[in-house]
């Protein structure tokens, strides 16, 4: 018998979980932890269904954990005006030194690839890493395949391990949202409990 789709894709799931980088978790956890004790703002970035996990993580950070967290694909009147007058590449590094990024302040990238200089992908992304390695921001993400130019420059990076070449954005953006629950959750964090 030929195995389902839904099958496979859940055995992919639990190797997933089995593979992920706990310690890594962990890490952000504290260094999250660290981000509210400190007074800093964390701003998450993604694009396409990464920037969906991001509002809602937005969500999350804020009301469980008392984190001040923005995305800037939360004002969609901003973030249209800025592509269409200055281009896709530059719309996160704009909204950020508006926003007076720094020191204290964190990005959390959300993304499939974490972006690629070679390739030319999410060139918006690697901008705004560029803008918070210049103004001594740290930078976090959940990303999959090798993680890209977000693992190359941040500080503390989960990578969602790859276990099927064809399925690496779907297992990607849920592992997402599997992380960020996991942080929002941890007793490090949470400072405001759930109804249910």
């Amino acid at each position: 018998m030929q195995v389902a789709h839904a099958d496979r894709f859940f055995e992919q799931v639990k190797a997933i979980a089995d593979r992920i980088d706990k310690a890594m978790i962990e890490s952000l956890a504290q260094a999250l932890a660290g981000l509210r004790e400190q007074g800093g703002r964390l701003f998450l970035l993604g694009v396409g269904g990464s920037a969906a996990n991001c509002a809602h993580a937005v969500n999350d950070f804020r009301k469980l954990c008392g984190i001040e967290a923005y995305a800037p694909t939360d004002n969609v009147s901003e973030l249209t005006a800025r592509i269409n007058d200055d281009g896709w590449d530059g719309v996160f590094a704009a909204w950020l030194r508006v926003s007076r990024l720094g020191e204290k302040d964190a990005l959390l990238i959300f993304s499939v690839g974490g972006g690629s200089i070679e390739k030319q992908v999410s060139v918006n992304l690697i901008h705004a890493i560029d803008l918070a390695s210049e103004r001594k921001a740290k930078v976090y993400g959940v990303v999959g395949r090798d993680g890209g130019y977000t693992k190359q420059k941040g500080d503390v990076v989960v990578v969602v391990p790859t276990v099927d070449d064809g399925l690496v954005t779907p297992h990607t953006e849920a592992f997402q949202a599997v992380v960020w629950h996991c942080l929002v959750s941890h007793e490090l964090l949470q400072v405001q409990k759930t109804k249910w």
